[in-house]
């Protein structure tokens, strides 16, 4: 079992506990394992090998048993009795986002809802909202929830999907005569959810290279197999072609496949006007019948009588005008990057220690990082009381001067409550080095609640980020109902940066809200929200998705150097 599989059978444990009325410790105890568990920079089956479960925190001798007992068996006997003494359907009823176990054995005692269409049902007719402290507000968030639900079947989340294809295109690095192999789709242009997955290359021997690749460990199924082209199943469920061409020819099926499908219809539109025709073997002028080949994109671009438009803006949203002036902007990259302002150590929920996290950030060649651990409101997360933030700044200091130069600022995501009110007191906020307020709870409250709730804390003069602004879960929690215009004209005025965080489960925000705020002149951060040293990585996502919302590194306040840095962001 995998960490995340193993992680979701605890925190389904915690939630029958909670309904058996189970004490409240032994139900937090659950929930912090999974959380450990789920951020491990490594698989828990390694850690059993190397005798280091108990090492994780959270987990004591009785959950390292169990772990254990998944890693051996694939699942879990004690789960499973748990499952057996609670009315049918209740784990199923706990898998939507918004359904607590109280909520769900109303559902289940009450309604007699045991499925997805049970409950889908229910809300429609009406019967969900005459339970008892639930009403036509709670329904509709529950509904919204059983349709995002839906929708994870059509759409793979970008963090999902890339790590299955960065694993396969590994497994053939090595395959005779392959070259230019990459991905394409949408999963080129890092949209925040996926279809198929498509991988284009150029080879030698295509024989050779697809017989390589459909006998790939990854390889559940084989669904067709070509001399250029095959489909598979992966082991994870998702649908991958490979397609090969000629090496003269990579550039042309690179942008065909690469889309988007109304950049490419734009582009051939413009083409035809010109007498030529695009296909992914090249152009073609149609006078003359003569294709032309282009080994690169940029040349096939150049064509066209165009500046190189880079994958993530091709949306046929004005990039193709601004290249046929040669006046797009140069994007942001990740070698501007000179630090990450949101990261969790295990002084709170993260895996790794301060330490580890600033070499990482050091080996990475970043100025500064910032150390982001929870306040103490945020219980399951080990937030941090006022004693333990000393002990931390004492901690952060010490690791500092032999850190080799890197700049380690001692800060602290600090929660949004329900009624604006910040989770630490403003003489402690004063003295950090930086401020990261997020919403964490009461997710449901409507518009103007949310949306005042999230204005009070940018008035704060303390606060200097906004985490996840919408706090959405791709696949598995929509966003808070929040009036983002707004939030982004309060935040140009009050000079608070707004985060768009990395975490692959996040992109938040996202690249339309990018687009504005940048319009607007907001202060925008990335920040990986890391809670391993391993997650420092998730950087690449942030600026992908900070490229698809077409800043540029001056749009970034990652990208300055620190002094300017510090400068900008307390300004």
């Amino acid at each position: 079992m995998t960490n995340v599989e193993i992680a979701r059978v605890l925190l389904d444990i915690a939630d029958l506990l909670e309904i058996k009325g189970e004490l409240v410790f032994k139900v937090r105890a659950y929930q912090r394992a999974a959380r450990a568990i789920e951020h491990l920079p490594a698989e828990a089956e390694l850690l059993l090998k190397e005798g280091k479960l108990k090492d994780i925190p959270g987990v004591g001798e009785s959950i390292a048993q169990k772990i254990t007992e998944m890693v051996a068996t694939g699942r879990l006997e004690y789960f499973e009795h748990l499952k057996a003494e609670l009315p049918e359907g209740i784990n199923t009823l706990l898998s939507v986002p918004g359904i607590g176990p109280k909520i769900a054995m109303k559902l289940s005692q009450d309604l007699g809802v045991k499925t997805i269409d049970d409950l889908e049902r229910a809300i429609l007719e009406g019967r969900v909202a005459g339970l008892e402290r639930m009403g036509e507000k709670s329904a509709e968030n529950i509904l919204k929830a059983v349709q995002t639900l839906r929708r994870k079947d059509v759409r793979i989340p970008l963090g999902q999907a890339m790590p299955v294809v960065e694993k396969i295109m590994a497994g053939l690095k090595d395959c005779p005569g392959l070259r230019n192999l990459t991905p394409a789709g949408s999963l080129r242009r890092f949209k925040e959810t996926v279809g198929d997955l498509d991988i284009m290359g150029t080879a030698e021997d295509a024989d050779t290279v697809i017989q390589c690749f459909v006998t790939l460990p990854a390889v559940k199924q084989i669904v067709a197999k070509g001399p250029t082209k095959a489909t598979v199943i992966t082991t994870e469920g998702f649908q991958v072609d490979l397609r090969l061409v000629e090496h003269e020819s990579f550039g042309s099926l690179l942008q065909y496949f690469t889309g988007s499908k109304q950049h490419n219809i734009a582009l051939r539109e413009r083409a035809r006007r010109r007498g030529l025709k695009l296909s992914e073997y090249g152009i073609t002028m149609v006078e003359t019948d003569r294709t032309e080949y282009f080994p690169t994109e940029a040349g096939f671009y150049a064509r066209l009588g165009m500046q190189y438009i880079p994958p993530e803006i091709r949306e046929a949203t004005g990039e193709i005008e601004l290249a046929e002036d040669h006046a797009l902007p140069p994007l942001v990259e990740m070698s501007d990057v000179r630090g990450d302002f949101h990261v969790h150590s295990n002084w709170s929920d993260g895996h790794d220690s301060i330490e580890d996290m600033v070499a990482v950030a050091r080996a990475t060649g970043y100025e500064f990082i910032a150390l982001t651990d929870h306040s103490v409101g945020r219980g399951i997360a080990r937030g941090l009381n006022v004693e333990r933030v000393r002990q931390q700044e004492q901690e952060i200091k010490k690791v500092e001067q032999n850190a080799g130069g890197i700049r380690v600022l001692h800060g602290a995501e600090v929660d949004i409550r329900a009624d604006g009110t910040l989770d630490f007191p403003d003489d402690l906020l004063s003295q950090f080095d930086v401020v990261v307020a997020a919403v964490h709870s009461a997710m449901g409250q409507d518009k103007d609640r949310m949306t005042r709730r999230v204005i009070d804390a940018m008035r704060n003069p303390h606060v200097d980020i906004i985490a996840h602004p919408t706090c959405r879960l791709l696949g598995e929690r929509e966003p808070v109902d929040i009036d983002m215009e707004q939030i982004f004209r309060v935040a140009a005025e009050t000079g608070t940066a707004l985060e768009i965080n990395a975490m692959p489960a996040r992109l938040d925000l996202k690249d339309t809200h990018i687009f504005r705020a940048r319009e607007l002149g907001v202060k925008l951060v990335v920040g990986t929200d890391s809670h391993s040293a391993a997650q420092l990585d998730f950087m690449r996502y942030g600026v992908a998705v900070a490229r698809r919302g077409w800043c540029q590194a001056r749009d970034i306040l990652n990208t300055l150097p620190y002094e300017e840095m510090r400068r900008a962001l307390k300004d």
